[in-house]
């Protein structure tokens, strides 16, 4: 399953938990997985869908604000069903949020083959450097679960 996967963690490093998609990528990039690519994308969610060309699968890691608890971590699968907007619609600086541009691309014919996404919920998306506690206890949950969905076992 390894062979031509794109994680992508989507954020802004300067409002709080609203870094975690790519605080995440980082960490799953120095875990140097073989055939997963890891990218970063800061700001305008719109142009996600050329991130995920020609990757299978494609699983993409951001914050959402649905009410749950902090560091709630949530796993959607995209292919099948629309992402939840509410979730993915908090104070933050994507001008196009994570939710339109998958509706977006769906529409146009452009999502990959399978697309997971894995939103943790946060607790402060204030300007700022940092995680909150909860955010930051939620990463080794999240590593594993991806890992699983990637069919590796172990840290």
């Amino acid at each position: 399953m390894l062979a031509n996967t794109r994680i992508i963690g989507v954020g802004n490093d300067y409002r709080r938990d609203d870094a975690v998609g790519l605080v995440a990528a980082r960490q799953l990039r120095e875990m140097a997985l073989p055939g997963v690519t890891v990218l970063e994308k800061k700001g305008d969610a719109g142009e996600l869908w050329e991130l995920w060309q020609d990757a299978t699968p494609a699983i993409l890691i951001d914050a959402m604000h649905s009410g749950a608890a902090p560091g709630t971590v949530r796993r959607f699968d995209a292919t099948r069903e629309p992402l939840p907007a509410a979730c993915f619609h908090h104070p933050s600086s994507h001008a196009f949020g994570v939710a339109e541009s998958l509706e977006l691309a769906r529409t146009l014919g452009q999502l990959p083959t399978q697309l997971l996404i894995y939103g943790i919920e946060g607790k402060i998306f204030a300007p700022g450097l940092g995680l909150s506690p909860e955010v930051a206890q939620a990463l080794p949950r999240l590593m594993a679960q991806i890992r699983q969905d990637l069919g590796l076992s172990g840290p």
